[in-house]
């Protein structure tokens, strides 16, 4: 009988390419993943790799199983996810990544709130930018992840895409600010202002950038940050304006410290999606997290 752990390191070696690859990502040594796939050829008589100085190739037999290990894994992974329920879970861990804006302001309540309903269960977050994300979830680093970013060209190809959310993005300004007794304000009345904006490698900055070229704004810059929580400072202090979503300054807009003004006609926009690995299926824990996160995104109902 096919061993389930063993098929695991036999595809994750098939994944990196080598076993010394293999061995780094599942925290085993080299010759435990070696002996793994010594033990998993003898019980098929067959020889699954060709190895050489280039990592391991597989050879026509391993290819063959590779394609039903995918097709056992999954179905074995849908089959434990179908059953189980999280209230009796004994354990398990979910690691979450999210971009900077929805990891912080959205996502950190949930997962809180999540852990303290199912204390038997770890729920991690942490933050990292849209490529990394992708990068971690593909290689099993992350189980899903939640990005605001745009997706790089072919990057769909080996993830699932869930889209959960269309987020306007609304000037933001403090007390001081000309804008902040407005009800709106036009793309046009941006051109010439002050700006307070993130770091022009990060992301968020290339597609407001983007986005502001094509509606022939041009800002002047007052400060770039790396962080959110900076810009929101400086902006309610007076020294200019930023582009946000509305969850990032709920509570500075509670105590009056920042105002978010629609901006009219056109306003911008930027979607968040659930990204993970279409090649596998959620765990016990992974769908659990999603089904506690379905009120707040109903999109996910398509996929739990």
């Amino acid at each position: 009988m096919l061993d389930l752990h063993k098929l695991e390191i036999f595809e994750c070696v098939v994944e990196e390419g080598s076993f010394s690859a293999a061995a780094q990502r599942l925290l085993m040594t080299q010759s435990g993943v070696s002996q793994h796939i010594r033990d998993l050829e003898r019980s098929l008589g067959a020889k699954l790799f060709v190895r050489s100085r280039r990592g391991a190739t597989l050879t026509p037999s391993g290819a063959a199983l590779f394609d039903y290990s995918q097709r056992i894994l999954r179905l074995a992974a849908e089959a434990k996810s179908a059953v189980a329920d999280a209230a009796n879970l004994e354990g398990g861990q979910v690691l979450v990544e999210a971009t900077p804006g929805v990891s912080i302001y959205v996502l950190s309540e949930q997962v809180h709130a999540f852990r303290e309903q199912h204390p038997k269960l770890t729920a991690l977050l942490e933050t990292r930018i849209t490529p990394q994300i992708v990068a971690d979830v593909l290689a099993r680093r992350a189980d899903i992840g939640f990005v605001e970013g745009e997706l790089e060209a072919g990057a769909e190809a080996k993830l699932g895409v869930q889209r959960l959310e269309t987020i306007v993005q609304y000037v933001v300004v403090g007390p001081r600010h000309e804008f902040w007794p407005r009800a709106e304000v036009t793309m046009a009345e941006l051109d010439g202002r002050v700006f307070i904006m993130r770091q022009p490698a990060s992301q968020s900055r290339v597609w407001l950038d983007q986005m502001l070229r094509q509606h022939h704004v041009t800002p002047r810059i007052g400060a770039e940050f790396d962080n959110m929580e900076s810009i929101k400072r400086t902006v309610a202090a007076g020294a200019g304006l930023t582009i946000l979503p509305k969850y990032a300054v709920r509570d500075e807009e509670a105590y009056g410290a920042l105002r978010t003004v629609p901006i009219a006609g056109e306003p911008l926009t930027r979607t968040l999606k659930l990204v993970w690995d279409a090649r596998r299926y959620f765990s016990p824990v992974t769908r659990s997290l999603l089904v506690h996160l379905s009120p707040i995104y109903p999109a996910l109902k398509r996929l739990i």
